[in-house]
């Protein structure tokens, strides 16, 4: 059977958190579909996006990213505003972004849906500066704080929960001044999310209200001076219809966030900066393949 595309290019990030035979798989799956492709390897963070660009400008048509979430970050980066598709094959730790869009959990069935099936699903996207995410982006995790290779390595999935813990113990509050569609809004937290896709790569999501393609984010803060803010995430994480599951989130298309002091921000697991950061959604702009 032909392949839908004709000319598929898949970048691989070797630090991935699986070892598995990739280009013998790619190349049995792909093959018995006449299609072309090829692949490049990333040594460091902004590979991807560079040679996703590259691809589209030679002429790929599907854009692929094998390995984690931040992996799909920088495909989506580059395939943003072109004509090309893109693909996910789960090479991650948790994957959770392939979660969120039905990827098969195999690289031969991911690879296989890539050439056979005929739907895509346009998604939102977030802007963040010069920046897209397409899962979350948080503010108030120091780069030391955040989930190492290492762990991810030597723990899975449970690194995260590892994380966490060290996180919450090194909590410090800040003082946020939000803009939500233009209504302004103060307050001390430790941590804010801002959501676009909340599946994480247990197969739970972050929130529950959420939807990738509703033209709406999901913001909420948590505070350590305001435990209802916690109890409202645990929530909202565990799918309870409570009322702090709904106080202290807000839906919106817009969301600049300043910060006394500055504050390290994240998107889609990558750092990005420091805050001041304005956000806004981009609604269906971003065109992947998904199973029939």
């Amino acid at each position: 059977m032909e392949s839908i595309y004709k000319r598929i290019h898949v970048v691989i990030n070797p630090a991935s958190g699986k070892d598995e035979p990739i280009l013998n798989t790619l190349n049995r799956a792909f093959g018995q579909h006449d299609t072309q492709w090829s692949v490049s390897i990333t040594h460091k963070y902004g590979d991807a996006t560079k040679q996703a660009k590259q691809a589209i400008k030679s002429g790929a048509d599907l854009v692929v990213g094998y390995g984690g979430d931040g992996t799909q970050h920088e495909i989506a980066n580059a395939v943003l505003g072109t004509e090309a598709v893109m693909g996910i094959l789960p090479g991650g730790t948790g994957n959770g972004f392939a979660r969120e869009m039905g990827t098969p959990n195999t690289l031969e069935a991911a690879a296989e849906m890539l050439c056979t099936s005929r739907n895509t699903r346009q998604i939102d996207v977030a802007q963040a500066g010069n920046q897209y995410f397409i899962q979350r982006l948080y503010v108030g995790i120091e780069p030391e704080e955040q989930t190492s290779r290492e762990m991810k390595d030597k723990y899975g999935v449970l690194a995260y929960a590892i994380s966490l813990k060290q996180q919450v113990q090194a909590t410090r509050l800040t003082d946020y001044q939000v803009v939500v569609d233009g209504k302004r809004e103060t307050f001390r937290a430790a941590k804010l999310y801002v959501v676009n896709s909340g599946m994480m790569g247990t197969g739970l999501s972050i929130t529950h209200s959420y939807s990738i393609d509703d033209g709406l984010l999901d913001a909420f803060v948590l505070s350590t001076e305001n435990l209802a803010t916690i109890k409202g995430a645990v929530d909202r994480f565990l799918h309870l219809n409570t009322g702090s599951a709904s106080r202290y989130i807000r839906q919106c298309r817009r969301i600049s966030i300043d910060t006394d002091p500055d504050q390290p921000v994240w998107a889609d697991g990558e750092y990005i900066g420091r805050t001041p950061i304005d956000i806004r959604v981009l609604p269906g702009a971003l065109t992947i393949v998904v199973p029939e």
